[in-house]
């Protein structure tokens, strides 16, 4: 391509949905003849893609484009805190457009209108998965927009909209060529996945031939007839998720959920907002299990929300006691710009926060460990991510989400090919990872 494109510069941050925003605007301006290039003084214009969900995120994000604008000075800015386009601007107003979160056209058109593009696109100019920001062997795949839920502590519907769910056939087309490019490993994501299709009475589509309805468990059946790992994320748990097991424990999707459960207490949930409590939300893990016994459960919490008593955080420590999840990540509250929950009275103080979530973490450090330390002489099948320069194996097992699960670590591990999937035996475990060799 000649050196006379016009070059884009692209900062993403955020969660993986986000990521996946920006996959796809990159994919747009590639296939309109733009270069990608990965330096600020290199670039023509710089587009960051924010996060503005909670408050660290907000100044994360506001840090990115003072840096964009310091080191290139061209800078359009779009994603979530593009919501807030006052906030931006009050900060930054020298940046040349804010557009929302998922504002594909309008941020292309932002471009356009600052680096014209060099021609119309031509597909034959990407492949036919688009762009990745991903390693070549997994890929997010992202199946709606948006969330029709009310959390006090969320601002995300106002950011991102009320759930907008992608047609079922536009869903499996893109997951077949992922599959068609080497991708090994496809990572279900959105807002509310286990709403899908909800918006649209559940739809079917067709697929291969057949109809198929957009619904998260057809949806689920469908991806696991393609030969690769379904791993499925952000589960809110309605009853139908019962349904997702069968298929986990018949090994067509990856046997993980990961569900947000935020808490245990039931009168903290409900100032949440958030459905059910502790004790059915037990019954129906204990049957998952009994169903599907190697089923990894990842969750999330919130400890120090408005009104939370010593009593309800003792709640929730017992219902991880109970639950023995697998996978889990904490937070203490703080509040967020426009949240609901800010209003709600039972401040808990900041050395009350801290001190519980301390002690959630080594709770839940000591059930992590412990079920970690049971998984030593089992055979895994794992995914190889990278080889590090002293040639050992980082790898991931299906119990591991990249990112923000462990790792597998195998030694002599330099002639593995990245992005195989191979079996190994499990010698030993550590707080968070696992040492193994190839079978």
């Amino acid at each position: 391509m000649s050196n006379a494109n016009p070059k884009i510069g692209f900062v993403s941050l955020g969660c993986p949905k986000a990521l996946v925003d920006s996959e796809r605007i990159l994919t747009d301006l590639r296939a309109e003849g733009y270069d990608i290039v990965g330096s600020y003084d290199g670039a023509d214009l710089v587009v960051v893609n924010t996060c503005g969900f909670i408050d660290s995120a907000v100044e994360e994000s506001l840090d990115a484009i003072g840096e964009a604008l310091a080191e290139n000075g061209r800078v359009i800015v779009t994603g979530c805190l593009g919501a807030r386009q006052g906030v931006i601007e009050q900060h930054h107003p020298q940046v040349l457009a804010v557009t929302g979160p998922h504002a594909f056209q309008e941020v292309l058109g932002a471009i356009h209108k600052e680096l014209p593009p060099p021609h119309d696109p031509f597909t034959s100019l990407v492949p036919a998965a688009g762009i990745k920001l991903t390693p070549r062997h997994y890929a997010y795949l992202k199946i709606s927009e948006g969330c029709n839920h009310h959390c006090t502590f969320c601002i995300i519907p106002s950011l991102r909209g009320t759930l907008v769910s992608r047609p079922v056939e536009s869903v499996l087309a893109e997951a077949e060529n992922l599959v068609a490019s080497g991708v090994q490993e496809l990572l279900v994501i959105s807002q509310d996945t286990s709403a899908y299709g909800v918006d649209t009475k559940y739809r079917p589509g067709f697929h291969r031939g057949k109809p198929v309805r957009a619904h998260v468990v057809e949806l689920a059946r469908a991806l696991g007839e393609l030969g690769v790992w379904v791993r499925m994320h952000y589960v809110y748990p309605y009853p139908h998720v019962d349904d997702l097991i069968p298929l986990m424990a018949d090994g067509k999707i990856l046997p993980y959920l990961d569900i947000p459960f935020q808490h245990a207490s039931p009168g903290v949930l409900k100032n949440m907002r958030r459905p059910a409590g502790g004790e059915r939300v037990l019954e129906r893990i204990r049957q998952w299990r009994e169903d599907c016994p190697d089923l990894t459960l990842r969750s999330t919490f919130i400890v120090g929300f408005p009104g939370e008593t010593e009593e309800d955080f003792h709640e929730l420590l017992e219902f991880l006691d109970e639950a023995q999840l697998d996978r889990v990540g904490c937070f203490a509250y703080s509040p967020v710009q426009g949240a609901v929950a800010n209003e709600l009275p039972g401040a808990v103080p900041e050395e009350v926060k801290e001190d519980r979530l301390a002690r959630f973490m080594e709770k839940q450090a000591q059930i992590s460990a412990a079920r970690l330390q049971a998984k030593i002489g089992r055979r895994l099948e794992v995914l190889i991510d990278e080889i590090t320069e002293d040639g050992l194996a980082v790898a991931r097992s299906k119990a591991d989400a990249p990112e923000i699960d462990g790792v597998v670590l195998i030694e002599d591990g330099a002639d593995l090919p990245v992005g195989q999937r191979l079996m190994v035996e499990v010698d030993e475990a550590q707080e968070h990872d696992l040492w193994a060799r190839v079978v």
